[in-house]
Protein backbone atom coordinates (compact mmCIF):
# COMPACT_ATOMS: atom_id res chain seq x y z
CA UNK A 1 0.00 0.00 0.00
CA UNK A 2 1.57 3.67 -1.10
CA UNK A 3 1.62 5.63 2.09
CA UNK A 4 1.22 9.61 0.47
CA UNK A 5 2.77 12.46 2.58
CA UNK A 6 0.22 15.61 2.50
CA UNK A 7 1.32 19.09 2.13
CA UNK A 8 -1.80 21.37 2.12
CA UNK A 9 -1.08 24.88 0.94
CA UNK A 10 -2.64 28.00 2.33
CA UNK A 11 -1.23 31.48 1.18
CA UNK A 12 1.59 30.03 0.42
CA UNK A 13 1.82 28.33 3.90
CA UNK A 14 1.53 24.62 4.91
CA UNK A 15 -0.95 24.36 6.68
CA UNK A 16 -3.62 21.76 8.20
CA UNK A 17 -7.21 22.22 9.15
CA UNK A 18 -9.74 20.00 11.29
CA UNK A 19 -12.51 18.96 8.74
CA UNK A 20 -12.37 20.88 6.36
CA UNK A 21 -13.54 24.48 8.00
CA UNK A 22 -11.48 27.23 7.18
CA UNK A 23 -11.66 28.73 10.40
CA UNK A 24 -8.93 25.74 12.17
CA UNK A 25 -6.12 26.75 9.99
CA UNK A 26 -2.99 26.02 11.90
CA UNK A 27 0.68 26.33 10.22
CA UNK A 28 2.34 23.23 10.38
CA UNK A 29 5.53 23.65 8.58
CA UNK A 30 7.79 26.25 7.72
CA UNK A 31 8.48 25.77 4.12
CA UNK A 32 6.85 23.47 1.82
CA UNK A 33 10.07 22.55 -0.37
CA UNK A 34 11.99 21.53 3.17
CA UNK A 35 8.93 19.48 4.29
CA UNK A 36 8.88 17.83 0.91
CA UNK A 37 12.08 17.27 1.30
CA UNK A 38 12.37 15.56 4.73
CA UNK A 39 9.83 13.51 3.56
CA UNK A 40 11.49 12.34 0.43
CA UNK A 41 14.35 11.57 3.21
CA UNK A 42 12.28 9.51 4.75
CA UNK A 43 11.54 7.06 1.79
CA UNK A 44 8.55 8.66 0.68
CA UNK A 45 8.20 8.63 -3.62
CA UNK A 46 4.50 10.04 -3.68
CA UNK A 47 3.24 13.18 -1.60
CA UNK A 48 -0.14 14.35 -1.47
CA UNK A 49 -0.69 18.21 -2.32
CA UNK A 50 -3.50 20.62 -2.06
CA UNK A 51 -4.47 23.72 -3.15
CA UNK A 52 -6.89 24.97 -0.79
CA UNK A 53 -7.46 28.70 -2.00
CA UNK A 54 -7.83 27.16 -5.48
CA UNK A 55 -10.43 24.57 -4.04
CA UNK A 56 -11.83 27.55 -2.49
CA UNK A 57 -11.77 29.93 -5.18
CA UNK A 58 -11.98 27.30 -8.26
CA UNK A 59 -8.70 28.53 -9.67
CA UNK A 60 -4.79 27.82 -9.53
CA UNK A 61 -3.72 29.59 -6.73
CA UNK A 62 -0.42 28.23 -5.17
CA UNK A 63 0.97 26.72 -8.49
CA UNK A 64 4.43 28.27 -7.74
CA UNK A 65 4.82 26.50 -4.77
CA UNK A 66 4.19 22.42 -6.45
CA UNK A 67 5.94 23.25 -9.56
CA UNK A 68 9.10 24.50 -6.81
CA UNK A 69 8.62 21.21 -5.17
CA UNK A 70 8.47 19.55 -8.41
CA UNK A 71 11.74 20.66 -9.67
CA UNK A 72 13.86 20.38 -6.64
CA UNK A 73 12.95 16.80 -5.47
CA UNK A 74 12.59 13.77 -6.83
CA UNK A 75 9.21 13.13 -5.61
CA UNK A 76 5.89 12.94 -7.57
CA UNK A 77 3.08 14.50 -6.75
CA UNK A 78 -0.63 14.21 -6.96
CA UNK A 79 -2.25 17.59 -6.61
CA UNK A 80 -5.91 18.87 -6.02
CA UNK A 81 -7.60 22.00 -5.18
CA UNK A 82 -9.26 24.09 -8.20
CA UNK A 83 -8.28 22.26 -11.22
CA UNK A 84 -11.83 22.25 -12.64
CA UNK A 85 -11.05 22.74 -16.18
CA UNK A 86 -9.04 21.14 -18.98
CA UNK A 87 -6.81 23.90 -19.03
CA UNK A 88 -5.70 23.74 -15.21
CA UNK A 89 -5.13 19.63 -16.42
CA UNK A 90 -2.96 20.06 -19.31
CA UNK A 91 -1.37 23.02 -17.13
CA UNK A 92 -0.32 20.78 -14.40
CA UNK A 93 0.60 17.45 -16.44
CA UNK A 94 2.02 19.34 -19.04
CA UNK A 95 4.45 20.83 -16.03
CA UNK A 96 5.12 17.31 -14.65
CA UNK A 97 2.64 16.65 -11.82
CA UNK A 98 1.88 12.70 -11.69
CA UNK A 99 -1.50 13.11 -10.69
CA UNK A 100 -4.35 15.40 -10.92
CA UNK A 101 -7.10 15.07 -8.43
CA UNK A 102 -10.52 16.21 -10.06
CA UNK A 103 -12.93 17.17 -7.01
CA UNK A 104 -15.42 19.87 -7.38
CA UNK A 105 -16.27 19.13 -11.55
CA UNK A 106 -16.55 15.52 -11.08
CA UNK A 107 -19.96 16.57 -10.28
CA UNK A 108 -20.29 20.04 -11.66
CA UNK A 109 -19.21 18.39 -15.09
CA UNK A 110 -18.60 14.40 -15.67
CA UNK A 111 -17.89 14.64 -19.36
CA UNK A 112 -15.14 17.17 -18.73
CA UNK A 113 -13.43 13.89 -16.61
CA UNK A 114 -14.41 11.88 -18.92
CA UNK A 115 -12.48 14.22 -21.66
CA UNK A 116 -9.38 14.13 -18.81
CA UNK A 117 -9.75 10.34 -18.62
CA UNK A 118 -9.29 9.70 -22.21
CA UNK A 119 -6.52 11.80 -22.90
CA UNK A 120 -4.30 11.23 -19.35
CA UNK A 121 -5.57 8.07 -18.28
CA UNK A 122 -4.23 7.13 -14.80
CA UNK A 123 -2.74 10.61 -14.26
CA UNK A 124 -6.28 11.66 -13.30
CA UNK A 125 -7.88 10.61 -9.90
CA UNK A 126 -11.17 11.36 -8.85
CA UNK A 127 -11.59 12.93 -4.63
CA UNK A 128 -14.42 12.07 -3.58
CA UNK A 129 -15.09 14.15 -0.10
CA UNK A 130 -18.31 13.32 1.77
CA UNK A 131 -20.03 14.43 4.90
CA UNK A 132 -22.79 12.25 6.35
CA UNK A 133 -22.08 9.79 3.26
CA UNK A 134 -23.28 12.95 0.79
CA UNK A 135 -20.32 14.70 -1.35
CA UNK A 136 -19.08 18.08 -0.52
CA UNK A 137 -17.44 20.43 -3.11
CA UNK A 138 -16.13 23.90 -3.67
CA UNK A 139 -13.46 23.04 -0.69
CA UNK A 140 -15.75 21.34 1.43
CA UNK A 141 -18.45 24.62 1.41
CA UNK A 142 -21.35 22.89 -0.57
CA UNK A 143 -23.00 19.84 0.10
CA UNK A 144 -24.47 17.98 -2.91
CA UNK A 145 -27.49 15.66 -3.38
CA UNK A 146 -25.35 12.18 -4.71
CA UNK A 147 -23.84 9.75 -2.00
CA UNK A 148 -19.94 8.58 -2.20
CA UNK A 149 -21.31 5.66 -3.93
CA UNK A 150 -23.44 6.50 -6.65
CA UNK A 151 -20.45 9.30 -7.29
CA UNK A 152 -18.10 6.58 -7.08
CA UNK A 153 -19.87 4.22 -9.26
CA UNK A 154 -20.66 6.78 -12.06
CA UNK A 155 -16.96 7.74 -12.24
CA UNK A 156 -15.93 4.29 -12.61
CA UNK A 157 -18.42 3.84 -15.46
CA UNK A 158 -16.72 6.96 -17.37
CA UNK A 159 -13.55 5.47 -17.15
CA UNK A 160 -11.77 6.79 -13.86
CA UNK A 161 -9.01 3.94 -11.91
CA UNK A 162 -8.46 6.10 -9.09
CA UNK A 163 -10.39 7.37 -6.26
CA UNK A 164 -9.14 9.23 -3.15
CA UNK A 165 -11.98 9.12 -0.26
CA UNK A 166 -12.44 11.12 2.54
CA UNK A 167 -14.74 11.38 5.24
CA UNK A 168 -14.92 15.11 5.99
CA UNK A 169 -15.87 14.46 9.77
CA UNK A 170 -12.49 12.28 9.99
CA UNK A 171 -10.34 14.84 8.39
CA UNK A 172 -7.33 16.36 10.73
CA UNK A 173 -9.44 14.72 13.99
CA UNK A 174 -6.55 12.12 14.45
CA UNK A 175 -9.66 9.79 15.04
CA UNK A 176 -8.73 6.87 13.12
CA UNK A 177 -10.18 6.28 9.25
CA UNK A 178 -13.75 5.51 8.57
CA UNK A 179 -12.83 1.81 8.14
CA UNK A 180 -17.01 1.09 7.13
CA UNK A 181 -17.13 3.67 4.99
CA UNK A 182 -13.60 3.01 3.18
CA UNK A 183 -14.43 -0.90 2.91
CA UNK A 184 -17.88 0.32 1.53
CA UNK A 185 -16.36 2.09 -1.74
CA UNK A 186 -13.92 -0.64 -1.93
CA UNK A 187 -16.44 -2.66 -2.71
CA UNK A 188 -18.68 -1.01 -4.41
CA UNK A 189 -15.94 -0.03 -7.31
CA UNK A 190 -13.02 -1.98 -9.28
CA UNK A 191 -11.27 1.48 -8.90
CA UNK A 192 -7.99 2.12 -6.94
CA UNK A 193 -9.13 3.51 -3.70
CA UNK A 194 -6.80 5.88 -1.63
CA UNK A 195 -7.69 6.27 2.45
CA UNK A 196 -7.56 9.73 3.46
CA UNK A 197 -9.20 11.17 6.91
CA UNK A 198 -8.27 10.63 10.44
CA UNK A 199 -5.68 8.10 10.48
CA UNK A 200 -3.54 8.88 13.77
CA UNK A 201 -1.54 5.45 14.38
CA UNK A 202 0.40 2.65 12.49
CA UNK A 203 -2.68 0.36 13.64
CA UNK A 204 -5.05 2.65 11.55
CA UNK A 205 -1.99 2.00 8.61
CA UNK A 206 -2.24 -1.68 9.35
CA UNK A 207 -6.43 -1.70 9.14
CA UNK A 208 -5.94 0.08 5.89
CA UNK A 209 -3.62 -2.23 4.59
CA UNK A 210 -5.22 -5.27 5.60
CA UNK A 211 -8.63 -4.29 3.68
CA UNK A 212 -6.59 -4.08 0.58
CA UNK A 213 -6.43 -0.33 -0.45
CA UNK A 214 -4.31 1.07 -2.95
CA UNK A 215 -3.50 4.13 -0.67
CA UNK A 216 -3.25 5.86 1.92
CA UNK A 217 -2.73 9.63 2.89
CA UNK A 218 -0.76 10.53 6.51
CA UNK A 219 -1.18 14.48 7.14
CA UNK A 220 -1.95 15.92 10.50
CA UNK A 221 -0.44 12.63 12.20
CA UNK A 222 3.16 13.10 10.78
CA UNK A 223 3.31 17.00 11.65
CA UNK A 224 2.38 15.66 15.35
CA UNK A 225 4.16 13.13 15.54
CA UNK A 226 2.06 10.00 16.73
CA UNK A 227 2.65 8.07 13.58
CA UNK A 228 6.37 7.92 12.28
CA UNK A 229 6.38 7.90 8.08
CA UNK A 230 9.17 5.97 7.80
CA UNK A 231 7.66 3.17 9.81
CA UNK A 232 4.10 3.72 8.04
CA UNK A 233 6.02 3.41 4.79
CA UNK A 234 7.76 0.12 5.84
CA UNK A 235 4.20 -1.33 6.78
CA UNK A 236 2.61 -0.02 3.98
CA UNK A 237 5.19 -2.76 1.55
Amino acid sequence: MMILPAIDIKDGQCVRLTKGDFATVEKVAEDPLKTALAFQKAGAEWIHMVDLDGAKEGSLKNSQVFLQILKNTDLKIELGGGIRTMESIDYYIEQGISRVIIGTAALSDPEMVKSAVEKYGDKIAVGIDARNEMVSADGWLTDSDITYLALAKKMEAIGVTCIIFTDISKDGTLSGPNLLQLERISQAVCCDIIASGGIHTIKDIIDLKDMGLYGAICGKSIYKGTLSLEEAISSGK
